[in-house]
């Protein structure tokens, strides 16, 4: 994960050391693709410079063709660009939702079930049930914030807290809800497209276990889950 603010310049070297042809695509930036973005083959490198102008969660990912298998493979990356005059939180963290669609053992995910759509595991930051076996953690009353991104490559996520009220949501570059809204609405769910991506903010009233999931539940069920410890 890369972090910065509103008029952070960023430089990053891609060195292909692999068998295939890759590239990179940073949704931070805004740049014609034709250079930064192209194709370089195994034993190359290139440059990549951009200035985020634009604050949110950006995706970025592997462009080269077919771009759903080789982000399937786990060729992505969140860019956090922090709103201007982004409040402090007690706590902060970044959940990146995928999919994984599993090919034979020590392969490559495999074609015809990205292609179908047919996940095996959903997972958030790479691996499915993690933060079952070890949670975030928290105290009551501090303010959690919380980033998401759906890197996919196809399913969607609706990220909810269970036992949580969200009273502050940021999604795709614009607050949806803030504290202090005439109001005084809260929300269940961070709703969010492939390649979308926001934060949400809540308190915790009392101590407990809180799970969070994607309420795509079918796809919480392969494993996008797992808990907040509340102290």
């Amino acid at each position: 994960m890369l972090r910065g603010r509103v008029g952070d310049t960023f430089e990053i070297t891609l060195v292909n050391d692999g068998t295939i042809g890759h590239s990179v695509d940073f949704h931070a930036g805004s740049l014609a693709p034709d250079e930064p973005m192209r194709t370089i083959q195994p034993g190359e490198s290139l440059t990549y410079r951009f200035t985020a102008t634009r604050s949110g969660v950006w995706m970025y990912h592997c462009s080269t063709m077919p771009m759903s298998l080789h982000i399937a493979n786990g060729m992505f990356g969140a860019v956090v660009i922090d709103p201007p005059g982004l409040p402090r939180a007690d706590r902060e963290y970044l959940l990146v939702q995928s999919e994984f669609y599993l090919g034979a053992r020590n392969g490559t995910a495999d074609a015809d079930k990205v292609n179908a759509k047919e996940p095996d595991m959903v997972a958030f930051n790479g691996y499915a049930d993690q933060y079952d076996h070890d949670p975030l953690t928290a105290r009551t009353g501090e303010r959690v914030r919380i980033w998401v991104l759906t890197a996919g490559p196809n399913v969607p996520g609706a990220f909810h807290v269970v036992g949580g009220q969200f009273d502050t949501v940021f999604r795709e570059g614009a607050y949806a809800l803030r504290p202090g809204d005439a109001e005084r609405g809260g929300a269940q769910a961070l709703d969010l497209a492939p390649a979308s991506g926001g934060f949400v903010e809540l308190s915790f009233p009392e101590a407990g276990d809180y799970p969070f999931v994607t309420h795509v539940m079918t796809d919480a069920e392969r494993g996008a889950h797992g808990v907040v410890r509340v102290g």
